[in-house]
């Protein structure tokens, strides 16, 4: 098993993606770790979504809170 940080992921991700084919490889980011993938007899397996994923919103969900929430700001100062 490998633990490394996100920003040495970023920098050196094919190393990473090349040594998941024999070991477990984590990306810890601040208190968070995140399994990259994962060795399994050769082959690369990806995690699927969690959780979190289908709590997410989509692009025009923040555009449109963030718009109400400018405007709310904008109009007290009147």
């Amino acid at each position: 098993m490998t633990v490394i940080s996100s920003n040495e992921f970023a920098a050196n991700q094919q190393k990473y993606f090349d040594l998941a084919i024999n070991s477990d490889v984590y990306v810890k980011n601040g208190e968070n770790m995140f399994m990259v993938c994962y060795a399994n007899n050769g082959t690369k397996r990806y995690l699927e979504p969690d959780d979190d994923f289908h709590r997410a919103i989509t692009i025009d969900e923040f555009r449109y809170m963030v718009k109400e929430d400018i405007h709310q700001i904008y109009s007290a100062g009147k």
